[in-house]
């Protein structure tokens, strides 16, 4: 064996030797911590280098996300985890509920007018417009024409799940606004997160992360975007031409709005939510398919006829024995008069010396429905979903665990929710709002400070999506009506909660209800007459 090489100090002598492996031998580690040990047999080769939060992601960004892609285009269950996320975290109707600081305007102002009841005010007139502008059949709100708002918030969600970015740009149209047309020159669009990238796909600098460009201070001023994707063959010409396009205009209003979840410091790009267990999801795909495949060779292979060959008979086969081959001639001649046969449940007899086998059905493996529970339970705690959300198997839940693992989910889903909205959704309703106040009327105090002056205290607003739901309805409302009556949460708060609705619709369609029946002549079911059930239900009297 060669003699180690010798490490010399300062003075030329050799170092004293690192305990090493003799520590290690000696159950010793080589460090005061384990997971710093350079020599231990689970570690030895666990050697990962220590990139920057860029490094780390923007030079595997796009194999990455191919794979995901790939993944959920061809994979049930990493489809669902994609699909439960967006319907439980955006869901059909996205929307904002305005609520106007007005503390912060009174602040700001002195005027008293600025209290709760102009907020609630204010704040219907500013739903209503919106929803003018969200979901009006032109889909003007979409810089393409192609969906309304929530839809676009759903696409945009998705591919943060996916890609990790959410990637869109504000556009100001006023040739679309005019009668019958648009009301509004305000317009997003929604761009695929792959063309953001640095200009003819240079490497990484000090002021070009990923596509974003950014200041001294780590501030992104700019987007570089491809005029077209690069996979696009019939926009070749236009995919390596990119366009520098700002943040924001001069007095803020945002033109281009990048949202991503951050991991760490000084990140400028995202990642997709899948990528921990992209792997095993793609192994479990290979077990699946090599399982049945299997299954189906067992399906086709069920039973086969065995004769009897003894040795002699065997040798004799071999050497080309006359005897064998008249034996066989009998049997094949026997089979073919006689259509011997398994299928359509026929009755068969057998050439004398023969035998009927079966083959084992042995597929799928006995372990291969646990296995795969494991591996389900592992892309459950890497997404944030309850493992039954994906799998869509509730035979083995109860009321209580279903109960326990939905909470659990729901509180990622509440946290992925207000990050989404506060990163992609808020910038553009406050883009829209900043429109509004100019061409709509709304009650304004006097001394109404310009929205510009005011954008955070006007476009406050809380982003409704789905409700929880509930799992035991008669359990869970009164427990609601508790909380409501001891004044630890409200109607609002429920209701959002619960179904995801507006209180005011609620008591609006309540109110409409009740007067329908009383024009009808009928009671008027106690849930919509409040505390005086009793008088208010009575019929009216005839004169």
């Amino acid at each position: 064996m060669d003699n180690p090489v010798q490490i010399l100090g300062p003075d030329g002598n050799a170092l004293p030797r690192s305990p090493g492996r003799a520590s290690m031998l000696a159950g010793r580690s080589n460090t005061s911590y384990d997971a710093a040990d350079l020599y231990g047999a689970h570690t030895e080769d666990w050697m990962p280098y220590l990139w920057s939060p860029d490094g780390e992601i923007n030079m595997s960004r796009d194999r990455i996300v191919s794979r995901a892609r790939d993944l959920i285009r061809n994979d049930g269950w990493a489809t669902a985890a994609v699909m439960r996320t967006v319907d439980n975290v955006i869901g059909p109707d996205f929307r904002p509920i305005a609520k106007p600081d007005y503390r912060s305007l009174q602040a700001l102002t002195g005027n008293k007018a600025f209290d709760h009841v102009w907020a609630d005010e204010w704040g219907q007139q500013v739903e209503a417009n919106w929803r003018a502008w969200a979901h009006d059949s032109g889909l003007y709100c979409d810089s393409q024409r192609a969906q309304n708002f929530p839809q676009m918030m759903q696409l945009a969600f998705r591919h943060q799940l996916i890609d990790g970015d959410s990637l869109s740009m504000l556009h100001w149209k006023p040739e679309r606004v005019g009668y019958g047309r648009a009301r509004y020159a305000t317009a997003l669009q929604i761009i695929d997160p792959d063309r953001l990238s640095n200009p003819q796909l240079r490497f990484d600098q000090q002021n070009m992360r990923g596509g974003v460009e950014v200041d001294p201070d780590g501030v992104a001023v700019a987007y570089w975007i491809r005029r077209a994707h690069q996979g696009d063959w019939f926009s070749a010409a236009q995919s390596v031409h990119w366009d520098r396009i700002e943040r924001e205009t001069e007095w803020g209003r945002p033109i281009i709005v990048h949202h991503f979840e951050h991991d760490r410091a000084a990140q400028h790009r995202g990642i997709g939510f899948l990528t921990p267990v992209l792997t095993r999801f793609k192994m479990l795909i290979k077990y699946d398919g090599t399982e049945l495949d299997a299954a189906i060779v067992n399906a086709f292979f069920a039973a086969y006829i065995q004769s009897p060959f003894d040795s002699e008979l065997v040798e004799e086969a071999v050497a080309g024995s006359s005897k064998v081959s008249a034996y066989q001639q009998e049997r094949s001649s026997y089979h073919r008069e006689r259509g011997t046969r398994l299928g359509d449940v026929g009755m068969t007899h057998l050439y004398p010396g023969e035998t009927l086998g079966f083959a084992a059905p042995n597929r799928p493996s006995a372990n291969f429905a646990s296995f795969e529970s494991a591996m389900l339970r592992n892309f459950a705690a890497g997404t944030g979903l309850a493992a039954q959300q994906i799998s869509q198997n509730w035979a083995e839940v109860n009321y209580s665990s279903y109960r326990s693992a939905m909470l659990e989910a729901w509180k990622t889903f509440h946290r992925r929710r207000l990050g989404f909205a506060s990163g992609q959704a808020q910038p553009v309703y406050t883009a829209w709002l900043e429109e509004s106040v100019e061409i709509d009327s709304y009650p304004m105090p006097a001394s109404a400070p310009d929205f510009v002056e005011a954008r955070a205290a006007y476009s406050r607003a809380k982003w409704m999506g789905p409700g929880r739901g509930l799992v035991d309805i008669v359990k869970e409302r009164q427990g609601a009506i508790l909380g409501i009556n001891a004044g630890l949460s409200s109607l609002e708060d429920e209701a959002a909660e619960v179904s995801g609705s507006d209180w005011r619709d609620i008591a609006d369609r309540k109110a409409i209800e009740a007067e329908r029946y009383r024009s009808l002549g009928l009671p008027v079911p106690t849930s919509l007459v409040g505390a005086d059930a009793k008088e208010a239900s009575k019929l009216p009297e005839e004169e």
